[in-house]
């Protein structure tokens, strides 16, 4: 609660950008006392029907009195926001806390009121928006940030009332996904909802959070009309670069070149302008590469012009130091004040390989083949290998696989890879997403947004500056204090095909782009060499699947051979991929190697339901003959020349496949490229990372839940945790506050008793009962039992005393070891269960087992919180050392299912008191019936901000 000394400070952090509907950008700000001129000359623009609309009568102009109830306020009470671009305001919204009587009220008990005497709870909103900006959500994104900082101020319900024919502002609550109250009063429809979020409010705040993105990347990718700023009279250098690309590259929209020092009219055909201002017509995207101090004026000349985006290969921005750093951030908010988005800076540039629109803004030389695989890198130089490594037909993965859209973002001080994965989760020339990250800024909605990409099509990631400890210098990126092994995990729980070198990316790309995904892990071997099968057998056997035995057709194989080996192979119902392994004949020409191709092509093409994968050896020609379908394959058109121009909507093919739809789903909807390998451990690799994502396709299909347990106490706990918490905003607590806790959601923590002397020792052990184990709790000596500091079974007096006294004389005195005497617990497995809250991933719940296996192989398993059943069953399995809790060696199997909900409930924990910031059980020994936790540490402290649940927002520069 605020005092009235700070009721009026200017809340600075509700300040925010946001995507609108259409992909241009505005900013949220509050209303103040200096935005008197703005509000006047905002309401003068606004039609007389909106005014009546807002006023419920005819309203022309604002008086005086107007304006200072409109631009004065305290904040707390009396709120107002507005959405600003180019630094005027385009709409409104406030609020005022009222009394259930609808009387203005006050977040302050009245005089006089009595103690505790309850706060009104409760505000009524209204909206104006100027009337050119109506139809692109100005309207839901303010009410998504006018609710947030309600909540923050204690405002739990919003009332509005709106004149029956104001359809438009009726349809911003109703679809806003609030629980809400509707009624009809003298001519007026009153609503009434809560704030609080809902699924159904979080889902919709994410769906207008997906087209919102989703369209700005279009507008950047499929813009009508590109001006190159920079672009030099002479051949050469970065901006002539990009506009000789463009041209060659036949961009089908309007192409201008601007430079200060042009007095010609046009340059190679293009028309050439010293300005952007000089150009007549509309621009959509401009690409800015002109020297970073000059970079300011080129965006307020684009601002001012209208430019919808910026592509900006400038360099020295923040990968030149703390100076170019600040540079950056004044180059966003540059931006975003007009409206624009950026790529950059010192970006490699887009392609989009569209028909109806062949962008080529981009320092590649060439435009790559048309395809259906879209590719992001944070860098340029791996840009470049990637899109040579697509684009190469001889040597290495080859074919005329495509590329539909490429992305290289440079410092991605603004448009990131969260902003692509958005464009293309429903992008129906997309069917296939690989990614080379740097860094991650969002891990939070990374994960979120690419478990739904992966739901429809395949993710495949590899990321750069695993082991560097730090991001590259121009990446503003927030902390983790995971390791990459956990991040790793944790994408592939979203469904993210991890790998860890480009070409297993390309490898991977190729085949999920080409192939349908295989429906299990059975894979037939055939091919004319004993040896390469073997070899490509024992590579199936170390990535976890399980091959046929080989097939030798031996050396004197013909085509025939091959065709009808694949087409027995395919048709058994025991196999679920087939690699076909091939080495040249001697003298064999390149017509042998079409007809190889031609009849693996037709076998394959018989089975449509099953992945077909060739591993050759120096055979350019079959690699090349395998893609090579005449009269499907793209080709690359002649340079300078423009195709005629499409129907469909530019970055749209005319025929587009149905969103979601990739190969996989729809086998028929594409020729059966068949990839090939130059080795088997390349082919087979890619294969097994297709199996495991079709397998976590299915198991999505059906994604658990998290059960609810009856003595939860929930409410409890809060209360528990409110009080440590007003004592010390971050401790660890001790441990009967630790038993408590975690016995409000039913964890019991077996009891031990400190024992500071042997007699201290001897009376825990008779109050608790023998046999007792007699621990140190030194963190030097804590959870290693391989150093000498436990001892079990201790059966009487005796023996207890004996062990207190080898353990003192080993290891020091009783208050450097501070023991502690324990009932024994059910003998069993020893495991660890944790669960850490990091600033930038979310909470995290981890499992393995206690010891050298967790702490020595990292042998750990991991799943973000809130943890599912489903989830949790598949976390006990999937360490290294499963199989000591399912009687490995015929030992006794342990109790999995109490494991499973001792897990599920620690999850609930953290994921309903996010002040629970660690929690760690170790040892938790798992006996053949039920389990023992012998010891648990909690820590508590003011949860860290979580951009993920407030209203939608651009990252913070």
């Amino acid at each position: 609660m605020q005092t009235p000394s700070d009721r009026h400070e200017y809340p600075a952090h509700w300040e925010a950008d946001v995507v609108l509907r259409d992909g241009g950008t505005a900013r949220v700000r509050p209303i103040t006392v200096d935005d008197a001129e703005r509000l006047v000359s905002f309401y003068e623009q606004v039609s007389d029907e909106s005014k009546y609309y807002r006023f419920f009568a005819p309203y022309p102009r604002l008086s005086a009195k107007d304006v200072r109830r409109f631009t004065h306020h305290d904040f707390v009470d009396r709120v107002g926001l507005a959405a600003t671009i180019g630094g005027e305001f385009i709409a409104t919204v406030r609020y005022d806390r009222i009394t259930p009587d609808g009387l203005p009220a006050s977040s302050h008990p009245a005089p006089g009121a009595a103690e505790g005497a309850p706060v009104s709870d409760e505000a009524e909103v209204a909206f104006l928006v100027q009337d050119a900006h109506q139809g692109r959500g100005v309207a839901s994104a303010l009410l998504e940030h006018i609710a947030a900082v309600a909540r923050e101020r204690g405002i739990r319900r919003f009332a509005a009332e709106v004149l029956p024919a104001n359809s438009k502002m009726i349809k911003v609550f109703t679809d806003a996904g609030f629980r809400q109250k509707r009624s009809f009063e003298d001519g007026v429809v009153r609503l009434e909802f809560g704030l609080e979020p809902t699924d159904r409010s979080r889902a919709v705040q994410w769906a207008r959070e997906q087209r919102a993105e989703a369209r700005s990347v279009q507008r950047l990718l499929a813009p009508g009309s590109v001006a190159v700023i920079g672009a030099g009279r002479s051949p050469g250098g970065v901006g002539r670069s990009v506009l000789d690309n463009l041209r060659e590259a036949g961009f089908t929209g309007r192409l201008y070149a601007v430079n200060r020092a042009f007095e010609e009219k046009e340059l190679e055909g293009v028309p050439a302008h010293r300005s952007v201002r000089e150009i007549a017509e509309p621009v959509d995207l401009a690409v800015v590469a002109v020297p970073a101090e000059h970079v300011p004026d080129t965006v307020a000349e684009c601002g001012e012009h209208g430019v919808q985006g910026l592509v900006v290969v400038s360099a020295g921005y923040a990968e030149s130091g703390p100076e170019g750093r600040e540079r950056q951030r004044e180059l966003v908010r540059q931006a975003r004040t007009y409206g624009m988005r950026i790529i950059g800076p010192n970006a490699f540039g887009v392609i989009n390989t569209s028909p109806g629109v062949r962008l080529n803004a981009s320092l590649a030389p060439e435009m790559p083949r048309a395809g259906r695989i879209g590719l992001f890198a944070q860098s340029g130089a791996i840009g470049i290998a990637l899109l040579s490594r697509l684009h190469r037909r001889g040597g290495g993965v080859t074919g005329v696989t495509g590329v539909s859209t490429f992305v290289s973002s440079g410092n991605r001080a603004d448009v990131s890879g969260n902003d692509v994965l958005q464009y293309w989760y429903d992008d129906p020339d997309t069917d296939v997403a690989l990614m080379y990250l740097e860094s991650i800024g969002n891990p939070r909605k990374f994960t979120r947004l690419a478990r739904r990409t992966a739901a429809a099509k395949p993710l495949v990631v590899v990321q750069g500056a695993r082991h560097g400890g730090a991001a590259p210098q121009g990446h503003a990126v927030r902390a983790t204090r995971l390791p990459h092994a956990t991040v790793s995990a944790l994408l592939r729980q979203a469904g993210v095909i991890r790998v860890d070198t480009i070409t297993e990316l390309v490898d991977a790309g190729l085949l999920l782009a080409r192939q349908p995904l295989p429906p299990g892990p059975r894979v037939a071997i055939l091919g004319n060499s004993e040896s390469l099968g073997l070899l490509t057998y024992d590579a199936c056997l170390a990535q976890g699947l399980r091959p046929l035995p080989p097939l030798d057709l031996t050396t004197a194989a013909s085509a025939d051979d091959f065709h009808d080996a694949l087409a027995h192979a395919l048709a058994d119902d025991t196999c679920d991929a087939v690699v076909v392994t091939a080495i040249p004949a001697v003298g064999e020409t390149p017509a042998a190697d079409e007809a190889l191709a031609g009849a693996l092509r037709s076998a394959a093409a018989a089975a449509p339901a099953k992945p077909v994968l060739v591993v050759h050896v120096e055979l350019g020609g079959l690699a090349e003959a395998l893609s090579a379908a005449a009269s499907t394959a793209p080709q690359p058109a002649a340079p300078g020349s423009r195709p005629p121009a499409a129907s469909a909507a530019p970055g749209r093919s005319e025929s587009p496949r149905r969103a979601g739809a990739t190969a996989a789903d729809d086998p028929a909807a594409s020729p059966r490229l068949i990839p090939a390998y130059p080795a088997a451990e390349r082919a087979v690799r890619a294969l097994a990372e297709a199996v495991k994502y079709a397998q976590w396709r299915r198991d999505a299909a059906e994604p658990g839940r998290v059960p609810e347990y009856d003595d939860i106490d929930e409410k409890g706990a809060a209360e528990l945790i409110d009080g440590l918490l007003a004592r010390n905003e971050g401790l660890t607590l001790g441990a009967d506050e630790t038993c408590e806790l975690l016995g409000r959601y039913g964890i019991a923590v077996r009891r031990a008793l400190p024992a500071p002397t042997p007699e201290a020792a001897a009376q825990a052990a008779r109050t608790l009962g023998y046999p007792v184990a007699l621990k140190t709790t030194a963190p030097h000596l804590r959870h290693r039992a391989d150093l000498g500091g436990v001892r079990l079974d201790l059966a009487d007096e005796e023996q207890l005393r004996r062990a207190y006294a080898e353990l003192t004389e080993l290891f020091g005195g009783p208050e450097e070891l501070r023991p502690v005497v324990q009932a024994m617990a059910p003998r069993g497995v020893d495991t660890v269960v944790r669960a850490v809250i990091d600033p930038a991933a979310g909470a995290v719940l981890s499992f393995g087992l206690a010891g050298a296996a967790s702490q020595l192989l990292g042998d750990t398993a991991h799943r973000l919180i809130p943890v599912t059943d489903r989830e949790a069953t598949s976390l006990v399995r999937s360490i290294r050392t499963a199989p000591l809790l399912f009687g490995w060696r015929g030992s006794a199997p342990v109790d999995t299912a109490a494991l499973e909900e001792l897990m599920l409930r620690l999850s609930r924990l953290v994921d309903d008191h996010p002040e629970v910031v660690a929690v760690s059980l170790e040892p938790v020994v798992v006996a053949p019936r039920g389990l023992s936790v012998l010891g648990a540490t909690v820590r508590l402290a003011r949860p860290p901000a979580r951009d993920d649940l407030g209203p939608r927002t651009l990252p913070v520069i």
